[in-house]
């Protein structure tokens, strides 16, 4: 399976599988576009992010992660 930017909840969830110790809320918004490029399981452009799609892959690695 494929993940795209517009798969907030898959990414998510897989952040948090990939950085289970890691408080999303302390997570700069840079870094975390750059771990969602690096997951084994994304392939999209990276430009093709935005503000609204990041704080939307927060906010599930955040209910992930409480």
């Amino acid at each position: 399976m494929s993940l795209k930017w517009t798969d907030s909840r898959e990414i998510g969830e897989a952040l948090y599988d990939a950085y289970p110790d890691i408080d999303p809320k302390t997570v700069r918004f840079t870094d975390m576009h750059q771990w969602v490029c690096e997951l084994d399981e994304f392939d999209d452009e990276p430009q093709k992010s935005n503000e609204k799609i990041l704080e939307a892959i927060l906010l599930v690695w955040l209910d992930e992660f409480e």
